[in-house]
C-alpha cells in the first residue's frame, strides 16, 4: 500500500467511528429522556441502566452501520474534492479505479466488523437488552393462543388447550405417539406443570393408552400420583417472543429454524429471513461506500454541505427500498432471498450507471 492508501484508508475509519459514536451518542440521550420516567417508576438501578446502555450502544451502532459508513465514505471524499485532493492524485497517474483500492479496503473492513458483531455479538448483548426491556418498560407478557399443536420429535405431538405463562401450566393435555399413521400411547392429562426442581414436565391426573396390536392396556394415575415426563418443549416456548430473533446468533438462529421446522411451526420463514439479511447488510454497506465515492468525489460549486445533504438523501432512499424488502419478503410475494437482496442489486446497478458519470 502507498502512503495515499494509508491515508484515505485512515481518514475514512477515523470519520466512520466519530460519526457512529457521535449519532448513536444523540440517540441514546433522546432515548434515555424518554425513559426516564419508567426507569423512575420501576426503581431501576443506575448500574442497571448502565448496563442497558452499554448494551444499546452496540445495538444501534451496528444496526446504522451502512448509513454511518456512506456518510463517513461522503463526508471524507467530498472534503478531499474541495481541497482539490482528488484531481491532485489524478493526474499524478493514478487511476480513479486504482484510487478506489482504499475505500473497498476499509468498505470491506467495516463490513467484515458489521457481520461479526450482527451474527455473534449483538444477539449476546441484545439477551440483556431486550429482557431488560420486556421487564421494566413493556406490559406484562400473558400467553393468549389456545388450542396448540405442537410437533415435539419425529412421532411424538402434543395438544395443550391453554397456557398460563405466569405459573407455567398447561391444561387439558394429550400426548400422542403416531407411527405409520397409527396411534401406538396416548396420554391424557387435566394439566401439565413445569417442575423447576427437575427440569421435567409433570402430569396431573393422566391416563394412558398404550396399544399392542390388538391389545390395549390402560393406566392412570389421580390428584395424588404425577408423571414426570422429558419433552422437547420447555416454559421459553411459550413466553414472549417479541424480537426473539435479535437474541439469537447465526448458529443458534440455524438450530431455531432447525427445531422449528421439526414441529412444523409457521414462524420458519420469518427467522429465515432474519439471517438473509444478517448476510445482505455486509455487502450494502460496501455498495453504499461505492456510491458514495462517486457521488462526492467531483468538486461541487455548491460546496461540500450539498455533496453531504446528497449523501443523507441517498441513504434515507436506501433505508426506504430496506423497510420495503422486507415487508415483502415477510408477505411471500416473492422469494425471500430475491426479495431481501432487492436494495443491494438496484444500489448496485445505480452505482454503475453513476460509475460511468465520473472523470477520470
Amino acid at each position: 500500500m502507498k502512503k495515499i492508501d494509508w491515508y484515505i484508508l485512515r481518514q475514512i475509519l477515523t470519520t466512520f467511528v466519530f460519526v457512529v459514536f457521535l449519532l448513536v451518542l444523540i440517540i441514546c440521550v433522546i432515548d434515555f429522556t424518554e425513559k426516564n420516567d419508567d426507569f423512575i417508576q420501576n426503581d431501576v438501578s443506575r448500574a442497571q441502566i448502565a448496563k442497558y446502555y452499554l448494551t444499546l450502544f452496540p445495538y444501534f451502532a451496528t444496526l446504522l452501520t451502512p448509513i454511518t459508513a456512506f456518510i463517513a465514505v461522503v463526508f471524507v471524499t467530498a472534503k478531499m474534492a474541495a481541497k482539490t485532493e482528488i484531481v491532485a492524485i489524478l493526474a499524478s497517474g493514478i487511476s480513479f479505479r486504482r484510487m478506489l483500492v482504499p475505500y473497498f479496503m476499509g468498505a470491506t473492513l467495516i463490513a467484515g466488523m458489521s457481520f461479526a458483531f450482527m451474527g455473534y455479538v449483538i444477539p449476546d448483548a441484545n439477551k440483556y437488552r431486550i429482557g431488560f426491556e420486556l421487564n421494566y418498560l413493556k406490559k406484562p407478557f400473558f400467553y393468549s393462543d389456545r388450542n396448540i399443536h405442537l410437533k415435539i420429535a419425529d412421532d411424538d405431538y402434543i395438544y395443550i388447550d391453554r397456557y398460563n405463562n405466569q405459573r407455567d401450566i398447561g391444561y387439558t393435555v394429550t400426548l400422542e405417539k403416531i407411527i405409520d399413521d397409527q396411534l401406538v400411547d396416548k396420554i391424557s392429562a387435566k394439566r401439565i406443570h413445569w417442575d423447576t426442581a427437575t427440569n421435567k414436565w409433570s402430569l396431573k391426573n393422566w391416563q394412558r393408552r398404550q396399544i399392542f396390536d390388538s391389545t390395549e392396556v390402560i393406566t392412570g394415575g389421580g390428584a395424588a400420583k404425577d408423571l414426570d415426563t422429558l419433552l422437547n418443549l420447555t416454559p421459553a416456548d411459550f413466553q414472549n417472543k417479541d424480537r426473539h430473533h435479535e437474541t439469537l446468533t447465526l448458529t443458534e438462529l440455524n438450530d431455531y429454524i432447525a427445531l422449528q421446522k421439526s414441529r412444523g411451526a409457521d414462524d420458519v420463514q420469518f427467522y429465515q429471513i432474519e439471517v438473509y439479511i444478517r448476510y445482505m447488510q455486509p455487502f450494502g454497506v460496501i455498495i453504499l461506500c461505492f456510491i458514495g465515492v462517486i457521488v462526492s468525489a467531483k468538486k461541487s460549486r455548491r460546496g461540500t454541505g450539498f455533496q453531504i445533504a446528497l449523501g443523507f438523501l441517498i441513504a434515507f432512499i436506501f433505508i426506504i427500498f430496506f423497510i420495503l424488502a422486507r415487508a415483502i419478503a415477510e408477505a411471500g410475494s416473492i422469494d425471500p432471498v430475491i426479495a431481501v437482496w432487492i436494495p443491494n442489486i438496484i444500489f448496485s446497478a445505480l452505482g454503475m450507471i453513476l460509475y460511468n458519470t465520473v472523470p477520470r
